[in-house]
């Protein structure tokens, strides 16, 4: 057998076999579930889509591949964090990413000879976790870029309700007038509420899509003044001041933690550096580690532990307000 048809054999086996591990998976956790609930499990994605009124999103396009997925209960959530990155992707199609991802990697890494197969395993599973871990970062960045802008959309709606401008017209224009995505955001809520919801539903449905907590006092404040009365533009004015605050203040934190970033970068590039420094100084010094049976654990042991490190250090200086 040539060696393409035997990379193409191992791809395909490789993706099959993490196929059929979810599929018998899903049916084993949905048969647990009912045994121990009595009742069947219903899916929670018609929860997600309620916000949406003309039209509801597929799992995914394929009809196998959207009936396998619909058995596990992470859907929705996988689901809403890819919306909350403001990804147009659906969960067949990010999953599908995972698993080409990890069954390409665990090819090619296959074909390492020296390399265990624990290590295979393990960067095929690396390899599997990269798409989740970038639209995570998708969905941080949004969420940040959205309390930067808020505070500005918050003044000019306290600006046009201040000139007599009623509610919906003042959400018009932070609709179309805020800045990206705090518009596209609103603009939501003014369809939702064209279409017959209910201010207080579209505003839910507004918590639902951004789960912050200016994005939550801005609806209670809105909600409060719906039915007691008051001056509206004065309190929006006020959680303007303090969402500025709080970024302010977020900013500082970040600038002092990005020191401490930075080192733990360093210290995880550091002894690979020097690793590529002794082999290029001395060529052989560390060819007992390639060549002795231990000596491959030991090294996917020691990258083990700097991956490990460095997120930990990552988390530690992690800090939220």
């Amino acid at each position: 057998m040539s060696p393409a048809l035997l990379l193409l054999f191992i791809f395909a086996a490789t993706f099959a076999l993490v196929g059929l591990g979810l599929y018998f998976a899903a049916n084993w956790l949905k048969l647990s579930a009912v045994a121990g609930s009595g009742v069947e499990a219903t899916s929670a994605i018609d929860e997600i889509d309620g916000p949406i009124l003309l039209r509801t999103a597929n799992v995914s396009s394929i009809t196998f591949w959207a009936a396998l997925l619909e058995r596990f209960r992470f859907v929705p959530k996988l689901r809403r964090q890819i919306a909350e990155a403001g990804l147009n992707w659906s969960v067949g199609r990010f999953t599908s990413m995972m698993l080409l991802a990890g069954a390409s990697t665990g090819v090619v890494l296959s074909r390492i000879a020296w390399l265990p197969g624990l290590g295979m395993v393990g960067g095929a599973v690396l390899a599997t976790v990269i798409p989740f871990f970038y639209v995570s970062s998708k969905r941080s960045k949004r969420f940040d870029l959205f309390e930067q802008n808020f505070p500005d959309a918050l003044d000019s709606l306290g600006r046009a309700m201040r000139a007599g401008h009623a509610l919906a017209a003042g959400m018009e224009m932070v609709a179309f007038e805020a800045a990206h995505p705090v518009n596209g955001e609103f603009r939501k809520v003014l369809e939702e509420w064209r279409l017959g919801r209910s201010w207080d539903e579209a505003l839910d449905h507004l918590v639902q899509r951004v789960p912050l907590v200016s994005v939550s006092l801005f609806v209670a404040a809105v909600r409060m003044q719906s039915r007691t009365g008051g001056k509206l533009h004065e309190i929006l004015g006020r959680i303007s001041e303090g969402v500025r605050d709080s970024t302010a203040l977020d900013g500082e934190i970040r600038a002092i933690s990005a020191h401490g970033k930075l080192t733990g970068l360093i210290l995880t590039i550091l002894p690979l550096g020097i690793a590529l420094m002794l082999n290029w100084t001395a060529p052989g010094y560390l060819d007992i580690l390639r060549d002795h049976p231990i000596g491959k654990y030991l090294i996917l042991l020691a990258i083990t532990f700097l991956i490990t490190a460095h997120f930990v250090m990552r988390k530690i200086l992690d800090i939220r307000i």
